[in-house]
């Protein structure tokens, strides 16, 4: 098992964010909605540890 990372783990954030957000350009709420659960599923898949999964939760729900 792993333990989540929530300390500053990507060395150019901003980059991350940028395709992040382009990504999304041009879709609608619906297409952006879809590619975020996408998104998610495809990351929780690459996690593959559920007590890791647990753990992001909760810190997203702050």
């Amino acid at each position: 098992m792993t333990a989540l990372v929530t300390t500053r783990n990507i060395d150019r954030p901003d980059d991350a964010y940028a395709m992040l957000l382009a990504a999304h350009e041009g879709l609608t709420k619906a297409e952006s909605d879809a590619l975020n659960a996408r998104l998610i599923l495809t990351l929780i898949n690459h996690i593959g540890d559920p007590q890791v999964l647990r753990e992001a939760l909760e810190v997203a729900r702050g």
